[in-house]
């Protein structure tokens, strides 16, 4: 079955985007979506020529054009839509998984984490809603990094602005990423977090990107057991792209 053009959802994007913020720039648009500098430029450039945009007149920011500017279905956005439905699957796999659960959106060149529930063990992993980190930390990071279309300088930015909680070359971030795409969600070992393991799965076909992840303590699982959360947690982001 074939399924949503991934430029078109992507151009819907920044139409939503430019509904509830206003012109932009280039840079601002690209780091809150999460599309490379010469992705998002493509993009622009096509909705310009289609009459959607409109550049301002200094040359550096982009609105929506008139006709386009009024339109109520253009802000509703996935965020709003995907949360209600995320926080029963949320709950239901932390519980499951005696782990802490998230649901993540690119905002703002940052991940933002817009829903959380965990299993209610008396030990648990702080986490709050709200609470931001960079693009390319975590299991997040990798897992949205492995599911968009990245040249080697937008990966390699986005792991040079992370501060790693231990040693981790840019050659093993890139292979971390890389392994992601394989098998459909990354894990990060303590990198992110010390004494921390994350696993991610990139839901598809959304955008701007979202994410769910597991959280448990570092050295709590066995390597099969995380192979099972990151299989379920794949499971779970397939399930809310369909639902959505």
């Amino acid at each position: 079955m074939l399924g949503p053009v991934r430029s078109v959802s992507q151009a819907f994007a920044i139409l939503r985007l430019l509904a509830r913020r206003g012109p932009l720039t280039l840079s601002g648009i690209g780091r809150d979506i999460g599309l490379s500098p010469s992705s998002c430029l493509n993009l622009l450039r096509t909705l310009v020529a289609e009459g959607a945009l409109e550049r301002e007149a200094d040359g550096k920011r982009y609105r929506l054009a008139d006709g386009w500017a009024g339109l109520a279905v253009l802000r509703d956005g996935e965020p709003e839509r995907m949360v209600p439905q995320a926080r029963p699957l949320l709950a239901r796999f932390a519980k499951d998984h005696e782990a802490t659960a998230g649901l993540w959106q690119v905002a703002s060149g940052r991940v933002a984490l817009i829903a959380l529930e965990d299993s209610g063990a008396a030990t648990r992993i702080h986490m709050v809603e709200g609470q931001r980190q960079p693009l390319g930390s975590g299991a997040s990071g990798r897992a949205i990094a492995a599911g968009a279309d990245l040249d080697l300088a937008e990966l390699e930015r986005r792991y040079a602005v992370v501060r790693w909680q231990k040693p981790l070359s840019f050659r093993a971030y890139a292979g971390q990423v890389a392994a992601a795409r394989q098998r459909g969600y990354a894990i990060d070992d303590g990198f992110g977090h010390a004494g921390v393991c994350s696993l991610a799965a990139v839901i598809p076909q959304v955008e701007p990107a979202m994410c769910v992840t597991a959280s448990v303590f570092a050295r709590s699982r066995s390597e099969d057991e995380l192979a099972q959360i990151g299989r379920a947690l794949r499971k779970l982001a397939q399930t809310l792209s369909d639902i959505r």
